[in-house]
C-alpha cells in the first residue's frame, strides 16, 4: 500500500505515525494509500524547521525570492499534467477540470513573481525640515495554510505563493481525502532551489490543526472550507493572536432577466452548476428565473443535462464521482429532503449511468423546480451536483431573495441590460459578481472572497490583499542630525 506521508525539512518524514487515514479513488471506490495523521508533537517539529528557515529566507534579497519563483513557476507549468493526474485520481475531478485548477493557481504564482514591486513601499522626502517619511512591509514568520479536497491545489495557491515570495515560511495541511498533490508541490519546489524548511506539508485531521491554531509560533493562518469550520478556525485563531483569513460556505445564485439569451444561460447554468460535481465553493447551485422564462430556461437546461456524460474522470466524460461515499450519501439525503418538502424532481441523478466501477462515489446532475427559500435545499450549502430552480415575479424580488441568504460569496446576472446588469452590480451583497459570467473567480491580481457568512477576517486571498495578510508595515521616520537639532522641547512634534 503506497504511503503518504508529512514533508518537512526539505524531505519526506521518516518517522512511525500512531494514526492514518484511507485515500480512495473516487471512481473505483478502492483505497489507493495510506496517508499520516500528524500528532502534536509532529506539527511542533514542522514549526522548529520551518521557524529556523524563516530567519534565514526572510533576509533573502528580493532577487533571491524572484528568481526562486520563477522557477518554481517552470517547473509547474512543465508538471502540470502530472499534477492533474494527481487530482483526478484522488479527489474525482475530470482531468480538463484538474489541469484548469492547476492553471489558475499558476497565475497566482505569476502574479508573486512581481514581488519587489509588490512590496514597494512610499516615501515622502521633507515631510518636515530635514525629516524624510517612508513606508516597508515586511515578513510575518511562519504562516499556515489549510486547504479544502475540492481544489487540492488551486486553493493553497491562493496563499503559499505571496506567503513565500513576501519572506515568509509555509507549512501546509491539506485535506486527507486528496493529500498527494500538496507532496507534489513540495518537491517542485525543492527542484526550484527554495531552501530547506521554508515550504512544508502536514497531513492530518483535527489534531493537526488545532496544533496549528495553537501554536505560539505561528504566526498566521488562511483557511477555506465550510462555514462552520470556518467560524471555528477564525475564532480560535484569534483568540491565539494569529492573523486569521477564513473563506467559508456558498450558495451563489445565478439571477436570469427576461431578456436574457436562454440558450447561453442555460450553458451557464450546467456548466457552472455540474462541473466537478457541484463541489465548488464558487458553483451556481440556485438559478432565480425571472418569469415567463423558467419554463423554457428549465427544458433547454434538461436537454443539456440530457448529453453529459458520468464517470472515471481520467476518461473521456463530463463529470466525475464525489469524492467519498460519506459526502455521495449526504447530497443524496439532500435531494431525498427536497422531494419530501415539495419541490419538483425534474431530473433525478441518485441512479446514473455510469462509466467507471461499480463501488465509485456516484451520483448524477439533479435539477429541482418550484424550490421555495424555506427548503433545506434552498438553505444549505450541498456542495454537489444539484441544481435548483425558484421562480420570481420582478428583479426586485429577485434581488431581495439574494440579498436575505445568509451567504454571499458569488453570484451572477443575466441580462442583456447595461443598467439592470450596473444595478445589480452595486445593489447586490456578495462579494464577487458575474455579469453573463456564471463563475465570476477573480483573475489572481484582484482579491477573491465572499461577504456575510462566506467570509471571516477582513482579508481576502490573493491580489493586493493576500500582499497585505501575509506583510506588516512600519513606517520610518528619518532625519540625519546636525547641531542645529539639538536643544530642549517637551512639546509634542509638529511639522514645519
Amino acid at each position: 500500500m503506497k504511503r503518504i506521508t508529512h514533508y518537512i525539512d526539505g524531505k519526506s518524514y521518516t518517522g512511525a505515525s500512531e494514526r492514518t487515514g484511507d485515500v480512495y479513488n473516487p471512481a473505483s471506490g478502492v483505497v489507493v494509500a495510506q496517508v499520516d495523521f500528524a500528532s502534536a508533537q509532529v506539527v511542533d517539529e514542522a514549526v522548529r524547521s520551518a521557524k529556523r528557515a524563516f530567519l534565514e529566507w526572510r533576509v533573502s534579497t528580493l532577487a533571491k525570492r524572484t528568481q526562486t519563483l520563477f522557477a518554481f513557476r517552470e517547473i509547474l507549468n512543465s508538471r502540470k499534467e502530472e499534477l492533474a493526474h494527481a487530482i483526478t485520481e484522488e479527489h474525482g475531478k475530470v482531468f480538463s477540470d484538474a489541469i484548469g485548477e492547476v492553471t489558475r493557481g499558476l497565475e497566482v504564482v505569476e502574479f508573486a513573481c512581481g514581488i519587489p514591486h509588490l512590496l514597494k513601499g512610499g516615501y515622502s522626502e521633507s515631510a518636515s525640515t530635514g525629516i524624510d517619511v517612508y513606508s516597508i512591509r515586511q515578513p510575518l514568520g511562519v504562516c499556515a495554510i489549510i486547504s479544502p479536497f475540492n481544489f487540492p491545489a488551486m486553493v493553497p495557491m491562493w496563499f503559499f505563493p505571496i506567503a513565500i515570495a513576501a519572506g515568509n515560511s509555509v507549512i501546509i495541511k491539506p485535506s486527507e481525502k486528496d493529500p498527494s498533490p500538496a507532496n507534489l508541490l513540495a518537491h517542485y519546489w525543492k527542484e526550484a532551489g527554495l531552501p530547506d524548511g521554508v515550504f512544508n506539508v502536514l497531513h492530518g485531521d483535527k489534531v493537526a490543526v488545532d496544533s496549528l491554531l495553537e501554536h505560539p509560533e505561528i504566526s498566521s493562518l488562511s483557511f477555506v472550507g465550510s462555514t462552520p469550520i470556518a467560524q471555528y478556525i477564525y475564532e480560535k485563531g484569534t483568540k491565539s493572536g494569529k492573523r486569521v483569513q477564513a473563506l467559508g460556505g456558498a450558495k451563489n445564485h445565478m439571477l436570469i432577466l427576461p431578456d436574457a439569451d436562454l440558450d447561453l444561460a442555460a450553458d451557464a447554468a450546467v456548466n457552472a452548476g455540474f462541473g466537478s460535481a457541484g463541489e465548488r465553493c464558487m458553483a451556481i447551485s440556485v438559478l432565480v428565473a425571472v418569469e415567463p422564462v423558467a419554463d423554457r430556461l428549465i427544458t433547454k437546461i434538461e436537454d443539456r443535462m440530457a448529453k453529459l456524460r458520468t464517470g472515471d474522470g481520467s476518461t473521456d466524460v463530463d463529470m466525475g464521482p464525489l469524492v467519498t461515499a460519506v459526502h455521495r450519501d449526504k447530497v443524496a439525503a439532500y435531494i431525498e429532503a427536497g422531494v419530501k418538502e415539495g419541490a419538483t424532481l425534474v431530473v433525478d441523478g441518485r441512479n446514473p449511468a455510469v462509466s467507471g466501477g461499480e463501488a465509485g462515489f456516484w451520483l448524477g446532475p439533479t435539477l429541482f423546480d418550484h424550490v421555495t427559500p424555506e427548503m433545506t435545499i434552498y438553505q444549505d450549502e450541498i456542495f454537489g451536483p444539484v441544481l435548483s430552480v425558484i421562480r420570481v415575479k420582478s428583479y426586485d424580488e429577485g434581488l431581495a431573495l439574494i440579498n436575505s441568504h445568509k451567504y454571499g460569496n458569488g453570484t451572477a446576472i443575466f441580462t442583456h441590460d447595461g443598467g439592470a446588469a450596473r444595478r445589480f452590480q452595486n445593489e447586490v451583497q456578495v462579494g464577487m459578481i458575474g455579469i453573463n459570467v456564471p463563475i465570476p473567480v477573480p483573475t489572481a491580481y484582484y482579491s477573491f472572497g465572499g461577504w456575510k457568512n462566506s467570509l471571516f477576517g477582513d482579508t481576502h486571498a490573493h491580489g493586493t490583499e493576500g500582499v497585505h495578510f501575509f506583510t506588516r508595515g512600519k513606517v520610518v521616520t528619518s532625519r540625519w542630525l546636525d547641531p542645529s537639532h539639538g536643544g530642549i522641547n517637551l512639546g509634542f512634534p509638529q511639522n514645519r
